[in-house]
């Protein structure tokens, strides 16, 4: 019987390098993120702008943030929740949203740093290839790098909706027609894929899901009235969606600022006691060792009398 080969052992152990935290929570890829925020050495601290996009299970988040070696610091943000005051309340996690809220986070930005005229962006959305370089100006454009985190990236992906619309809005991203909804990749070797810019333009409207509405519909009334029921109640349906996401685009063009939530909410302290929105917090104050001490005596003693007026 043969021996079995220690192979965890001291060398090993001595040569093994922790893995940092977000990568063993499956969170980051370091060597794409590396690759997105390295800066040549000649341009030092000049910040290289990247377009975060992420889905969670309810909205759209997009953000414009840079790297420092403190961590990282967002200059921007938008995210699907605040559409429904340009007229979308519905459907925020679809290509649509994605697309709205990438335009909404250009147009920010672009107020933000005083090029919001000089880069008007693509205001008539036709789905075509659009590119902010070939507008002649006196200013530079503002540049980002796409950051789509750990999503596959796909033809037709989500992400890219986040990416067209920041492209449209202003932005300058460098990207292609080839993971665009439409684009079909060659047949054989040496010949060119096709992009449908039609195609592309219908789901940046919303198309697929009328389509899909008006189908399950016909087949399955129930079921319609079951998974569209947000859109039933909000009077959308496949013959005025278009329309919806047209007056969004104009909504958002008009008036892209962030408006602040003001919360009426009175505030009133008595000693420790904190009274804020029907509820009360007691605002602890840390003791002393000798208070802790004579707290925990007098706890003790508290006690004991109880006791003795048990037992007699």
């Amino acid at each position: 019987m043969g021996v079995v080969k220690l192979v965890k052992n001291n060398a090993y152990f001595k040569r093994f390098q922790t893995k940092y935290r977000r990568r063993r929570e499956g969170k980051t890829d370091y060597f794409a993120r590396r690759n997105m925020v390295r800066v040549e050495k000649n341009k030092y601290a000049v910040a290289k702008h990247r377009l975060v996009a992420r889905f969670s299970n309810k909205k759209v988040i997009a953000q414009i943030a840079y790297s420092t070696i403190a961590g990282d610091r967002v200059i921007m943000h938008a995210d699907s929740s605040e559409l429904a005051q340009y007229g979308v309340k519905v459907g925020l996690k679809n290509y649509s949203a994605a697309y709205c809220v990438g335009l909404l986070l250009a147009r920010r930005t672009l107020e933000k740093v005083g090029l919001a005229d000089a880069f008007k962006g693509q205001t008539k959305v036709d789905g075509e290839e659009y590119h902010v370089e070939d507008e002649d100006g006196d200013r530079r454009p503002f540049k980002a790098v796409l950051d789509v985190g750990l999503k596959r990236t796909t033809i037709g992906s989500k992400v890219f909706g986040v990416l067209k619309g920041a492209a449209d809005g202003g932005l300058c991203i460098p990207h292609s027609e080839k993971r665009f909804p439409g684009y079909k990749n060659a047949e054989g070797k040496g010949d060119e894929g096709s992009y449908d810019a039609d195609f592309h333009k219908q789901r940046i409207f919303g198309g697929h899901v009328g389509e899909y509405m008006d189908s399950l519909e016909e087949e399955d009334k129930q079921e319609y009235e079951k998974i569209f029921a947000t859109y039933i109640k909000n009077d959308v349906d496949s013959d005025n969606m278009e329309k919806m996401y047209t007056d969004a685009h104009k909504a958002i063009r008009a008036k892209p600022t962030a408006t602040k939530k003001v919360r009426d909410v009175k505030v009133v302290r008595k000693g420790n006691q904190i009274h804020c929105d029907g509820k009360t917090y007691i605002n602890r104050v840390r003791m002393t060792h000798k208070e802790r001490k004579a707290r925990v005596a007098q706890r003790i003693a508290n006690h004991a009398r109880k006791q003795m007026e048990e037992e007699e």
